[in-house]
């Protein structure tokens, strides 16, 4: 039996991405699994999980805005950029003024180097194998959008801030141009992930708390949660229409127990309430995304 859905995990700290999704690996007998943004070793917070069928939705999930809660050291610079590197660089740590100054100057579309230390491809390969034999990855710049970077507590050399920001935003890099943008250097202690796009930690599970009985709740509300992303709209097919949709066949008048009325994006259901496909209606007529 397929085992299909949308969940959400807390990562803890001091495992990989990958990792954290073993349990439910275990627990649901399936190795088809897979989260929608990564998150570094040492940082915690939200992972979009999909199973099963779900995993061909991966591109819904692709731009998302995310928001991050930090904790930045002041005054020196790791090659990682990251509490888990080396130190490389050392300067004075900053007055509240000048961290103030150099956020507001982060804040917007701005061009961000991303770290070294960072799954970028260069010429096919990886960033982070480059400098770890010593090269430079020669990375360029991407633009990128922080929407607001919100100073919680100042304790020199500990900055806590809050990010929102633009899928593509490297919060390390971010703590790094803070800190010479405040005429000084920097690195990540803590990252936390509150946000992916509609989604918050405060609804995810720690890993531990999955079993068998725990997953299978954790994805009954799998086609509400897709809805709830920008541009969705839940849609329910007749039940004598759903072979057809599932056989790939074009929706058109008569397949819905209502008439959506207007262009956009939907997630059609059947009468359980269970996820068929999603199709995009423009201009009356209807094409496929993914039939699962």
């Amino acid at each position: 039996m397929s085992v299909d859905g949308l969940t959400l995990l807390d990562k803890p700290a001091g495992m990989t991405s990958f990792s954290a999704l073993q349990p439910l690996k275990r627990s649901l007998g399936t190795r088809r699994i897979g989260h929608t943004g990564t998150l570094d070793k040492f940082a915690t917070g939200l992972l979009v999980v999909l199973i099963g069928r779900y995993t061909r939705l991966a591109d819904l999930f692709s731009g998302l805005d995310k928001a991050y809660r930090a904790v930045i050291i002041l005054g020196r610079r790791t090659d990682t950029l990251d509490r888990e590197g080396q130190i490389v660089e050392r300067g004075p740590v900053p007055d509240r003024r000048s961290i103030d100054l150099a956020a507001g100057m982060l804040t917007g579309e701005i061009e961000q180097v991303p770290p070294a230390y960072s799954a970028v491809h260069v010429d096919g390969e990886r960033a982070y194998r480059i400098a770890r034999s010593g090269g430079d990855p020669g990375l360029t710049p991407r633009r990128v959008a922080v929407y607001r970077i919100d100073v919680l507590d100042y304790r020199a050399p500990e900055l806590e801030i809050e990010v929102e920001c633009s899928k593509g935003t490297y919060v390390r890099a971010l703590a790094r141009d803070l800190g010479r943008l405040a005429g000084s250097c920097a690195h990540l202690k803590d990252l936390r992930r509150l946000r992916v796009g509609p989604y918050r930690v405060e609804e995810a599970l720690h890993p531990d708390a999955f079993s068998a009985a725990s997953s299978a709740g954790a994805l009954a509300g799998s086609p509400e949660r897709l809805s709830r992303l920008e541009g969705i709209t839940p849609l329910t097919i007749l039940d004598e229409s759903v072979s057809r949709v599932r056989n790939g066949q074009k929706p058109r008048g008569g397949f819905f127990t209502r008439e959506p009325g207007r262009d956009g994006m939907f997630a059609l259901l059947d009468s359980r309430g269970d996820l068929l496909a999603v199709a995009v209606r423009d201009r009356g007529e209807y094409r496929y995304k993914v039939v699962l």
